[in-house]
């Protein structure tokens, strides 16, 4: 338990083969479908906010969404950016693409025949960013498995003045209120874990502001019509993750040590949680996973709306 290498970039690498199972194909499909009837000359702009290690923009030209896009990746870890910066060469190397780096290694050309890509990285929260460019707005704005981190009552607003009129928002994965681990051992103790690892979430302050929501998924509808966007596609982008017969796919026994090393973090010190139940509870896991019996269900849903 205590030699666990706690590594974000890793995490983020891993849960990709998770997060392409996950996400909604009718919500892609019909996002695909809209990007296709955006007329104009020039690239697609696109700004990811959370962008992470830049893999939902490598799932997005692989999957053959974008082909020529202006591509804005914000995120608010350095660490993140810098692995960004390192995985875009390789990958465009893998696909046989050409690439460029600028002098100053802000911006990066990735580009053949059928592929014109710029991508830009920013370091910055994303708050920050939108007071930063006020006044500046993308075709496509994304969020993927990010929103949940925010106060969307108060950040929403903000972030769909980064939209364009008529312009479009991709949403994926945000988390709705369910956490599942199996085989269960004890059920109590389940659900009293479950519950308050859900209130840290909803309880979570950054800079003395809330910052979470364990039920956002849900609230996106709402708030996304009480900021006069139209939601033109949602539904149900889980995360299921269980061992076949060859074990874990790729690194996603990692993706699971992480996720349960995430929850005994949050509910280390709780109130009301015995601290050798807890730990227990962990040990219990983990040997799960070594035993590849462990399976794993997040609730979460996607969303493609129209600004």
């Amino acid at each position: 338990m205590l030699d666990f290498e706690v590594s974000f970039p890793r995490y983020l690498s891993a849960k990709k083969s998770v997060d392409d199972r996950a996400l909604n194909r009718h919500v892609w499909q019909e996002l695909a479908i809209h990007l296709s009837r955006v007329k104009s000359d020039l690239p697609l702009r696109v700004l990811e906010v959370g962008a992470g290690i830049g893999t939902m923009l490598e799932r997005m030209v692989d999957w053959d969404l974008l082909t020529q896009a202006d591509y804005t990746a914000l995120d608010a870890q350095v660490e993140n950016i810098a692995v960004a910066r390192q995985r875009l060469p390789l990958w465009a190397q893998a696909r046989g693409d050409a690439f460029r780096m600028s002098a100053d290694g802000i911006s990066a050309a990735v580009y053949n025949p059928g592929l014109n890509l710029t991508v830009r990285w920013t370091a910055a929260e994303v708050l920050d960013f939108a007071a930063h460019v006020r006044g500046q707005q993308w075709d496509l704005l994304v969020a993927h498995a990010f929103l949940d981190l925010l106060d969307l009552p108060r950040a929403l607003p903000v972030l769909l003045r980064l939209v364009r009129p008529g312009g479009l928002c991709y949403f994926s994965l945000n988390f709705d209120g369910a956490t599942l681990f199996e085989p269960a051992w004890d059920l109590q103790l389940e659900e009293q874990i479950q519950a308050l690892y859900h209130r840290t979430m909803d309880e979570r302050q950054v800079g003395g502001k809330p910052s979470g929501d364990s039920r956002s998924g849900r609230h996106l509808f709402g708030l996304l019509r009480a900021n006069s966007a139209e939601i033109l596609a949602s539904g149900a982008s889980d995360w299921v993750v269980f061992a076949g017969a060859q074990g874990y796919v790729e690194d996603e026994a990692y993706f699971l040590q992480f996720i349960l090393h995430t929850v005994h973090q949050a509910l280390h010190g709780q109130p009301g949680l015995e601290r050798g139940l807890l730990d227990s509870w962990l040990e219990k896991r983990l040997q799960q996973v070594e035993s590849r019996e462990l399976v794993y269900i997040a609730h979460q849903l996607d969303f493609l709306a129209r600004v």
